[in-house]
């Protein structure tokens, strides 16, 4: 192959009581990227739509990744890439995430794999870092690999892949303002209270738990989070308004997309998705504040070949 077209999916971290270390893939939701093989050696940005991003290479998350992974592998080639940007930048799903990992992961199907997904993920962090100013991997982690994803640690990076229920969706509420990753993690506090620390630890390992065992009401009383939720939430218009809505709808639960502004929930089956959806509808269409609403299966694949040429 010379030429390679994928679909990079947007994501989900944090997902409640997760911070930092747990994410899932959507499966409706991505932007797409060419990567081709050039004779000229380097990382070439040649085309973006949709959004006005840098085409430097070292200025954007793609170009980014793409030169960590160029730079340890020396392929007797270069690359050109293509940015067709269908997720906002800054809008909690994901976006520079999907940047990072479709690079790397277009490079190296065109190369013949020489690397895993756990390298793959090691060479996004890099990309990912020039977006969020910290290196972190729950949201690169979940769309390489599809699904449910843990990051157990970053140095060594090591990524569990958590089972996903078949009859799990999620509905995402998108409202048409940004929240910048590194703006959203200056307001967090540098210490916490014990007593908030159990509860988050003790939702987090019963949300493993539940999502192992298929567990839907163990799932419900998991999805709390109770030390970023309360700082993070300040920063969304009527977020509060949107979870006692989607609660009372049938939700699962519900809380902030990566570093927001995205709202998300966890929903047994498509028709309390689709009835979710209609109670955020409900909140947000007063608002006057512009919106977008997914529903979506969570993506088990993770990012995926759409077409390749020789």
């Amino acid at each position: 192959m010379n030429e390679i077209k994928i679909f990079s999916p947007a994501t989900v971290a944090n997902v409640a009581c997760g911070f930092d270390v747990l994410g899932f893939c959507l499966d409706s939701v991505g932007d797409v990227m060419v990567i081709r093989k050039t004779d000229q050696k380097g990382i070439y940005i040649t085309k973006i739509e949709g959004f006005n991003l840098p085409y430097e290479a070292e200025l954007n998350v793609a170009g980014v990744s793409a030169l960590a992974m160029y730079d340890a592998l020396k392929p007797n080639c270069g690359f050109e890439i293509e940015i067709y940007k269908n997720i906002k930048p800054g809008s909690g799903i994901g976006s520079s995430a999907a940047s990072a990992v479709g690079s790397v992961f277009g490079m190296n199907e065109l190369l013949g794999r020489p690397y895993n997904k756990t390298q793959l993920t090691a060479f996004s962090i890099k990309g990912e870092a020039l977006a969020s100013k910290c290196e972190h991997a729950d949201n690169l982690a979940p769309a390489i690999f599809g699904g449910f994803t843990l990051v157990k640690s970053v140095n060594p990076l090591e990524i569990l892949e958590i089972p996903t229920p078949d009859d799990l969706y999620v509905t995402i509420i998108h409202p048409q303002i940004e929240i910048k990753t590194s703006e959203a993690r200056a307001i967090l506090p540098k210490n916490i209270p014990l007593n908030d620390a159990i509860t988050q630890w003790a939702n987090f390992g019963s949300l493993i738990h539940a999502l192992h065992t298929s567990n839907y009401e163990l799932m419900q009383k998991s999805l709390h989070d109770a030390i970023i939720e309360p700082y993070r939430s300040q920063l969304i218009p009527y977020y509060n308004d949107v979870k006692t809505a989607v609660l009372k709808a049938g939700a699962l639960g519900c809380g902030i997309s990566g570093s927001g502004p995205s709202i998300f929930t966890l929903n047994q089956g498509s028709e309390t998705a689709n009835n979710v959806k209609d109670a955020m509808e409900k909140v947000y269409s007063k608002t006057g504040i512009e919106f977008d609403i997914h529903v979506s299966r969570i993506n088990k694949e993770g990012i995926k070949i759409i077409d390749c040429k020789n």
